[in-house]
């Protein structure tokens, strides 16, 4: 059986991924992942079940009202479902249904912490905002998970749409004429000028940000799904109960901003798409 190395282990880690994976989980969970592929015969789908059971006794500790205890183990769970990706790219043992495990249990573990946090404060205090907490936890994860595999759809269902309508060039078409566009190189600007329209390299911020950011393998967003779940069921309870709400809140409002974007987006892409296409058809017209 082969022996891997840390090294090995971190060429599974994800080109890009949230910060807090980055900074907060893959040190730990490269470094668990050693040991299990080397000594140990768990499964990336044994893994995944024993992050979705971890998650359970998260919300057991929740609905207890032990939230020190419930925001650790809710880390483990999180931290055992990273491993399991990395055992599964590591070894190349993943597959369709572990695809399909991983995803439906991660939301069955947001729905029972959320319920469990929500049940343990309401029974304390009586307070309904408790319950509210709870069901605003569970619908905005749902609508996260769903919402970004339907903007996936569209994308790629425009894509292929577009390679389908692209002309074949004819046998004769000068060659230089095939290039697309965006590949063909700029005329060198004489020295000390740029091209108009073009920004001196390295002088946008957004630009040198990004730069940083793919660096360190950090996608460019303040708050993904990932965030959401640590802001809710880590940090908060770690903080006690007095920010609960504050900070659920406020990760919440931050994780539907960054929804509403990317729906933008998209939207702006199909529009792009649509004009593109209207264009083409009038263009066919004409010829």
């Amino acid at each position: 059986m082969r022996t891997y190395s840390l090294d090995d282990v971190y060429e599974t880690r994800k080109r890009r991924d949230s910060w807090w994976t980055v900074y907060f989980v893959d040190p730990v969970a490269c470094r668990v992942a050693l040991p299990v592929a080397n000594r140990t015969q768990l499964t990336p789908n044994g893994l995944t079940v024993l992050s979705l059971v971890l998650g359970t006794v998260s919300a057991a500790c929740f609905a207890t009202n032990h939230l020190v205890a419930g925001a650790l183990v809710f880390y483990l769970s999180f931290m055992i479902d990273c491993v399991d990706g990395k055992i599964a790219r590591l070894k190349g043992t993943g597959t369709p249904f572990g695809l399909w495990l991983d995803y439906v249990g991660d939301r069955v573990r947001v729905v029972l912490c959320a319920g469990g946090l929500a049940y343990g404060q309401y029974t304390l205090t009586g307070d309904v905002r408790y319950v509210v907490l709870g069901a605003a936890v569970a619908v905005l994860d749902l609508f996260r998970y769903v919402n970004a595999p339907q903007m996936k759809r569209v994308r790629e269902a425009i894509r292929e749409e577009r390679q389908q309508s692209e002309p074949e060039p004819a046998e004769d078409t000068d060659p230089l004429e095939r290039v697309p566009l965006a590949r063909v190189p700029l005329a060198r600007a004489p020295q000390g000028r740029l091209p108009q329209g073009r920004l001196p390299r390295g002088r946008s911020f957004p630009r040198r940000l990004n730069r940083y950011l793919a660096r360190h393998r950090v996608r460019a967003h303040l708050i993904s799904g990932i965030e959401f779940h640590a802001a809710v069921f880590v940090v908060a309870p770690l903080a006690g109960v007095w920010a609960l709400i504050p900070l659920a809140a406020t990760a919440g409002v931050l994780l539907l901003v960054n929804e509403i974007f990317l729906v933008y987006r998209m939207w702006r892409f199909t529009r792009r798409h649509a004009v593109a296409s209207s264009q083409e058809s009038r263009e066919h017209v004409l010829v």
